[in-house]
């Protein structure tokens, strides 16, 4: 499911005209003196719900759901719905309890945020889920959309988790991102390369040098500075020069940008590759092989391991593919 949409999401997103025709789409917009009309659960509510008070930190995976008083009229931001902490590890969190998914744009007229029937969603710490732009709205939309009666999955909404991520995450630990980032950085992906002077590794050392040196030809003239490479296991150690201008480029992004570069770089394995996917400089057809080489290079000498190698594949092509649609999508044009 997640690769289908993310599938069509990247389709979408070489499309000139996706957002558009994205803000063409009618929003929901609903009065503060409206009317609000509970719909019919497709089961038992009270799996949901529970009170404010505390007495539900037992059941870590239940969702919040806060519904308005049908007897009366009320603001339409008193309905809400909550998303447990357990939906950013990727288990079940519940049945579907709600019948459609729209958009409106948010209170402030600042961005939009999802409605699932009439209730707004939130993220794990009550913030609301309010988007910068319309096309991630209904993104995101999308992926509540597909959710099966039986359960809710959030391992098959990446966009969902990347919003939460951007929204509660990278605002309060913004230093913290960029120092681990940043720790790593010498240990890059593309700074290493096999020995050249063994039969066994010869052709991964030659690959490397077709593919991944016009990468780091990139990084040169991107940031002034000569990368280093070398054949360690444990890594090496690049220009401060270089280092520098690459934290001075992390410490530039807004919340988005570093959730993305955060997700496609602990995916890669490379912190370059994920600054290259940002910038154009690759495509994620391109950072997938790139991140792939040596692994693609074992499969068509040996074989592919069914269950194993290719679920990996997938997993990648997800992980990948949603922060760069992510990244697209949140981007005002």
């Amino acid at each position: 499911m997640a690769n289908s949409l993310v599938g069509k999401s990247i389709k979408a997103i070489k499309n000139p005209n996706l957002l558009t025709a994205l803000s063409a789409y009618p929003i929901r917009k609903l009065s503060s003196a409206a009317t609000v009309e509970q719909p019919q659960s497709e089961g038992p509510s009270s799996s949901f719900a529970f009170s404010s008070d505390g007495s539900n930190e037992k059941n870590e995976d239940s969702i919040y759901v806060k519904g308005p008083n049908c007897n009366r009229r009320q603001d339409a931001s008193s309905s809400s719905v909550t998303m447990p902490m357990s939906f950013m590890t990727g288990s079940i969190v519940g049945k579907r309890f709600y019948k459609q998914v729209t958009t409106r744009e948010a209170d402030d007229g600042n961005g939009c945020t999802v409605m699932l029937d009439y209730r707004t969603l939130k993220t794990p710490s009550k913030k609301p889920l309010k988007l910068p732009t319309l096309a991630l709205a209904k993104a995101i939309a999308a992926e509540w959309e597909y959710q099966e009666k039986d359960g809710i999955r959030p391992f098959t909404m990446p966009l969902m988790k990347l919003a939460c991520t951007a929204l509660e995450r990278v605002p309060v630990t913004r230093t913290k991102i960029i120092e681990n980032l940043m720790k790593k950085f010498n240990q890059d992906l593309v700074f290493c390369r096999a020995p050249g002077d063994n039969d066994l590794t010869s052709n991964v050392r030659d690959r490397q040098v077709e593919k991944i040196d016009p990468l780091l030809h990139w990084v040169e003239l991107e940031f002034g500075f000569k990368p280093t490479v070398y054949s360690s296991f444990f890594g090496g150690k690049q220009d401060d020069g270089l280092c520098k201008a690459v934290e001075n480029l992390l410490k530039g992004t807004d919340d988005c940008e570093l959730a993305s570069i955060d997700a496609i770089a602990a995916a890669a394995h490379s912190l370059i590759i994920a600054i290259a996917l940002i910038r154009g400089r690759l495509q994620i057809e391109e950072a997938i092989e790139l991140i792939r080489l040596e692994e693609d290079l074992q499969i068509d000498k040996w074989g592919l391991v069914e269950g194993g190698h290719d679920v990996d594949i997938a997993d990648l092509k997800v992980q990948i593919s949603s922060a760069a649609v992510f990244l697209g999508l949140s981007r005002r044009i």
